[in-house]
Order: structure tokens, then C-alpha cells, then sequence
């Protein structure tokens, strides 16, 4: 129990630095053109479907799987809203140290969540998800958002963001149900 509790809470800092390092960055980097911009917010939606997609191999939990089909839905819908607005602006998303950062913390993030017990993973998913979605919407708000200077691709960002708190609620919820046990 306290290897899990650990694993948790180790997992719940990493979500943390990831909003402190997206923050950095972006004091490192004060603009973000909009192609880059396009990068992350495209970076931040596979990762979150590459997660659910380890959740849907490995757990049981019907909650977890419902949560986890909700996520690749809606993170793939949001990434064709986002390949259809950079192909009608003529947009090719740039890599930049942003989306970097995101890509090098979620591998380390999957090797955790494959090595995970089955009896530990539900919890473990899940606390990521908590973690993920605050991180973003922290970065969506307090960088994306900021650093876009095309009208549709910050209204696209702006209409993002109720969907994604709705995530973090739901994560949450789901959360408090599964540390319940």
C-alpha cells in the first residue's frame, strides 16, 4: 500500500512540474508563434489518448474504461478541429521546447502506467488524469491562449477549455470513487 501511495504521489508531482515547466518555458520563451502553438495543443491531446489507451488494455473498472473512451473521443475530436483550422490557415504546427517537454514526461508517464499492477493501475490512471488536466488547462489558459495571435486558433483554444474542465471534474469524480475503496 504505501509503494502505491508513493507511486501516486510521485505521479501527482510529476503532473505539477509539468504546469512549472510549461510556465518556465514559456518565461524562457515569452512568444509562442502560432504554429507552435498548434504543436502543443496538439502534443497535449495524443498524449492524453495514448494514457487512455494503455487504460482501455489494462483495466477492468467499468468507470475507468468509460473515462478512458470519453478521452479518445473527445481529444480526437479536438485534434481533427485542430488539423482542419491549421489546414484551412496553411499552418504546419512547429516543434518547439513546449511540446518537447510534454512528449519526453508522457513516455516516462506510460512506462509507469504498462509496469502498473493491475491492482494498482485503475488508481494510479486515474490520479494521472487529475494531475494532466490541471496541468493543461493551466497551460491552455496561462499560455496558449496568451501566445496565440490568430483569432480562430485562440477562440478554438477558448472553446476547448470547458471540455477539458469537464474532464478534470469527471476525472475527479472518479477519482474520489476509486480511493473510496
Amino acid at each position: 500500500m504505501k509503494v502505491a501511495t508513493h507511486s501516486i504521489k510521485k505521479l501527482f508531482a510529476v503532473g505539477i512540474l509539468m504546469v512549472y515547466a510549461t510556465i518556465s518555458f514559456a518565461q524562457e520563451a515569452p512568444s509562442l508563434t502560432d504554429p507552435e502553438v498548434a504543436s502543443v495543443a496538439v502534443i497535449a491531446n495524443q498524449i492524453d489518448i495514448s494514457y487512455a489507451e494503455i487504460a482501455l488494455k489494462k483495466s477492468k473498472n467499468k468507470e475507468i474504461l468509460e473515462f478512458a473512451n470519453r478521452m479518445v473521443t473527445d481529444h480526437n475530436a479536438v485534434i481533427k478541429q485542430a488539423v482542419d483550422l491549421v489546414t484551412k490557415l496553411s499552418v504546419t504546427p512547429k516543434e518547439n521546447a513546449v511540446g518537447s517537454s510534454l512528449l519526453e514526461e508522457a513516455e516516462n508517464t506510460r512506462k509507469k502506467l504498462r509496469k502498473a499492477g493491475k491492482k494498482k493501475f485503475d488508481k494510479l490512471y486515474i490520479d494521472n488524469e487529475v494531475a494532466y488536466h490541471k496541468a493543461v488547462i493551466g497551460a491552455v489558459k496561462g499560455l496558449l491562449i496568451p501566445e496565440s495571435d490568430n483569432k480562430e486558433l485562440k477562440s478554438l483554444l477558448e472553446a476547448v477549455l470547458p471540455a477539458l474542465e469537464a474532464h478534470l471534474g469527471h476525472a475527479e469524480m472518479v477519482q474520489k470513487g476509486l480511493h473510496s475503496y
